[in-house]
């Protein structure tokens, strides 16, 4: 027997309930399909109950067509794709997190102001994407500390800022932000991840200390979920990251001690709930 304990907070953030109440307007209000560049938000089981409700996820606009309604996912978009949607005279419903559009003010801002802006995160990422066009393309992605040695000197009386992903964790960041600041002695940012990633970081953080395996129910696509995993793994504890119960066996699992759940940022409590009955049929309790 072992015993389960749930992260809190966990699954679902504002962003991403704000976004799904989006969709759920547009589904009400109008017939299908209804069209959305990209995933709204980054999780199978979410999107594939959206698709059978006549959502359709697109990641090019020419797969929509002229007049019709394209819902912008909670990652943001770049303007080119803004400008694309109102030339095909779309019906534009913008489901984007309001931490990713002030983080896009910051970036016209610091264009404006002709500073070096430098964005932390992961380049292939539609948030660091629309970002990026946000910068007109101007803007340095910068994954990793080794990435630092390609950034340019600074212009005379240039100042350099930088701006993060909102879905990574602290211990990605801090190498890189050490790295920047020596590199620019007069660095400016504080950081732009989001406090419900941070507050579920935190969750982990607690549960390491009393569990032996940690669950994370997420997409493999989420970047937050698999924050998540890296930080239990970073406080020595064995993580797992799965879709649903289905990703599970009764190998998985111990005899006896303690296992945690949590759940992504965009994993719903339905899952959750499911996982805590699979693993409560192979000898779980559930103690909190």
């Amino acid at each position: 027997m072992f015993n389960i304990f749930l992260a809190v907070p966990r699954g679902f953030c504002a962003g991403v309930t704000r976004a799904l109440e989006c969709v759920e307007r547009v589904l009400a209000d109008y017939p299908p399909p209804v069209y959305i560049y990209h995933d709204i938000v980054h999780n199978t089981f979410v999107i594939n109950k959206l698709k059978r409700r006549g959502a359709v996820c697109v990641d090019s606009l020419d797969a929509v067509p002229d007049g019709g309604v394209i819902v912008f996912s909670a990652h943001g978009v770049a303007p080119e794709v803004e400008r694309e949607a109102a030339a095909k005279r779309l019906e534009i419903v913008d489901a984007g997190c309001p931490l990713v559009k002030k983080i896009h003010t910051k970036v016209r801002n610091y264009l404006k102001q002709n500073k070096l802006i430098i964005l932390i995160g992961h380049r292939d990422h539609p948030e660091i994407i629309g970002t990026l066009g946000q910068s007109e393309g101007r803007a340095l992605v910068v994954e990793s500390v080794a990435d630092i040695k390609r950034l340019p000197a600074l212009l005379p009386g240039q100042q350099a800022v930088y701006l993060t992903q909102t879905t990574l964790s602290y211990e990605d960041i801090a190498p890189i932000i050490a790295a920047l600041r020596q590199k620019y002695p007069g660095l400016e940012g504080s950081g732009d991840i989001c406090y419900a990633t941070t507050d579920r970081q935190q969750a982990v953080r607690e549960l390491a200390k009393q569990c032996e395996l940690i669950i994370v129910i997420g997409s493999k696509k989420s970047s937050n979920s698999n924050r998540l995993c890296e930080t239990a793994r970073h406080c020595g504890v064995k993580a797992v990251l799965i879709d649903s119960p289905d990703g599970l066996t009764s190998e998985d699992l111990p005899q006896n001690g303690n296992v945690g759940l949590t759940a992504g940022a965009s994993a719903p409590e339905e899952l959750i709930r499911q996982t805590v009955r699979f693993l409560e049929k192979h000898n779980g309790v559930l103690r909190s």
